[in-house]
This record gives C-alpha cells, structure tokens and sequence, in this order.
C-alpha cells in the first residue's frame, strides 16, 4: 500500500498533493448525499434520469442532474447520450444491504454530526481531550447508547470498517483447540460467527451491552449459528463470562483511555484461567515513517472516544501494567494483527 502511495505521490507536484488532501472531504459529502438520497437503490431496476428521480428522492431536477453527473465522474454511475443514469460495479456496492455494507458506513462516518465531531481534531491536538465528547456534551458511546437507530447503523458500520479483517484473522489465527471463544465487546457477532464458520468444534459467547446486542439474534442466525452462540448482556467495565479458552477484543482496546483500558484487561484476567487466552485484534502501528491505515485510525481515536493506536511495545507495556503478557503477535493478511496475552 505505501509502494502504490508513493509512485502516485511522486506523479504530482507537492502543492497539488497537499490541496487533494485538504479538500477531500468534497468528495465525501457528494458520496454521503449518494447514499442519503438512496440513488442506488432507485437505480437499480435500471437507467433513470435526474427527472425523473426527482419526485421521488424530493430533489430540484437540475441539482440532482448536476450530482449525478459528478457521481458519473467518480465511476459511481455512467450517463448515457440520454441523460440517464446507470449504476456501475462501484455504484451497485452503495445499494442498501449490499455486501460490505458501504451504504451504512457512509451514513455513519460522514454525516454531520460525524464530521462536525472529526472537525474537533484541533482541539483535540491541543488538549487531549475528545472532540466528540465537547461536541456532543457526553461520551461517543454514551450518546450511541441514547440513539437506538444511530447505534444499529453504528453497529452495521463496523462491519463495513473492517471488511476482511475477520476472514484474515480467522485464516491466520489457529483457533482449533478452542472450545469456547469468548468475543468481549462483540457487537453482532461479525467476528466470532467468522471464525466459527472456519473452525466447527468451537462455540462461542457474545458478550456486549444490552443495546448492542439487540440486532445480533439476526445477524448470527443469518449465519446459521444460532445453536453454537449465547448471547449474553454485560459492561466489561464490571465483569465478563468466565472460564473461556480464548476471549477476544476486536477493536476495543483502542477505543479507551489506558486507565478505562486496564479496567477492561483487569475483568478479563479475572475470567480467565490459568491455560486461556486474550486475544486482541487490532491494527498494531509500525515504527518510523511507513505508512499505516493505523496511523490514520489513530486521529479518529483521539478524537472520538479519546482512545488510540499502539506498537507492539506499547501493548507490552499495557499488559505488564494489566498484570498480563504479552506472548506473541500474529500479522494477518489484513491491517490488523492478533496480540497473544496470557496471565503474567
């Protein structure tokens, strides 16, 4: 990936790339009004024009025209000699309930209130503080708590964030010997079903806040696992399910301070046994100047829930505190890579 940056850096002249940069969020609010408006979705049947689609999406024709003709431009859609409009390989991907859940992901990270939170970056450079929390007046997670709707998306949306990294983890990670997994902070169940679709004599436990659990009957039964996951509701600031071999936290730590963190790692040592294992998944930054998707995601911890990314001597160091240690690390074929821990 830093190979393919590169060779495309080098083509344009240094104040070309920095305008790119500081005026990309152009292309993010033309992609959110996209998915908002449902233009995939209506295109589906086939080619229509801005005219037409107008009635329906509550638009001003000629408007609608002039963002389609842009979206036509980003090979989201293709027009014809007609003035009609077509969605592309690329366009199909934003229809509602596509794989990969695009849509969603889109209606989450670049709304308002998510962007007006990601503008706080400043502030939160400045006093490491979260942005979100300023703006929203509470914790990120707080107010997902409080936003039934917002909270689902939310949910629906890390599933499109982390795209393959299941998959990867699954093929990386040998999970055979584990009878029961323990996904802390599982959400639906994206991960765990993953890896039990790879490995059919383990079972799992999907251990999330009641909110977050909700949609994930659904999702895991989609998968055809309901008889092999128990659902069960809790804070992992308190206490989790105990006596598994493996507990997981996929993209958990990240998201705390190291005071909040130690707390999450301290219910986690409590559960476990002598022979289990912690395993975090996360996207473990590299050292010196290689570009990382981590480094980026970084930003949007510090901002967000005020959490942040780590080195691997970081998490040394985290889970020495946490009364923990570190075993190995296990790269994926995705960003992310599996931190081992076992009981110090």
């Amino acid at each position: 990936m830093a190979e393919t940056q590169d060779s495309t850096n080098q083509t344009l002249p240094p104040h070309v790339q920095l305008v790119q940069m500081g005026t990309a969020h152009w292309m993010s609010h033309v992609v959110y009004a996209a998915a908002k408006l449902n233009l995939a979705d209506h295109l589906a049947q086939g080619p229509q024009s801005a005219d037409n689609l107008a009635g329906p999406t509550e638009t001003h024709a000629p408007s609608l025209y002039r963002l389609m003709r842009t979206l036509a431009s980003l090979g989201i859609m293709t027009e014809d000699g007609s003035h009609r409009f077509a969605l592309t390989s690329l366009g199909d991907a934003l229809r509602t309930g596509a794989p990969g859940s695009a849509r969603a992901t889109i209606l989450t990270l670049a709304n308002e209130t998510w962007v007006q939170g990601v503008a706080q970056l400043l502030y939160s450079v400045r006093t490491g503080k979260s942005g979100f929390e300023k703006l929203l007046g509470m914790p990120v997670f707080d107010w997902l708590a409080k936003h039934p709707e917002a909270a689902s998306l939310f949910s629906e949306t890390m599933v499109g964030v982390h795209g393959e990294e299941p998959a990867a983890v699954a093929a990386a990670y040998d999970f055979s010997a584990l009878k029961t997994i323990v996904d802390v902070g599982g959400a639906t169940g994206n991960l765990l079903t993953t890896i039990l679709g790879r490995f059919p004599h383990s079972r799992g436990i999907l251990y999330d806040l009641p909110h977050v659990v909700r949609d994930a009957p659904a999702f895991i039964a989609e998968r055809g696992l309901t008889g092999r996951v128990t659902i069960e509701a809790g804070s992992f600031f308190e206490s989790v399910p105990a006596d598994g071999d493996a507990y997981l936290l996929s993209h958990v730590i990240h998201d705390w301070s190291e005071e909040q963190c130690l707390t999450i790692l301290g219910s986690c040592r409590r559960a476990m046994r002598s022979d289990s294992r912690l395993l975090i998944i996360e996207m473990v930054l590299p050292t010196g100047d290689t570009f990382h998707p981590g480094k980026m995601l970084d930003m949007m911890m510090l901002v967000g829930p005020g959490g942040q990314e780590r080195t691997e001597q970081e998490y040394v160091t985290l889970l020495a505190k946490a009364k923990l240690r570190l075993t190995r690390l296990v790269p994926t074929a995705s960003a992310v890579s599996v931190v081992e821990a076992r009981l110090g």
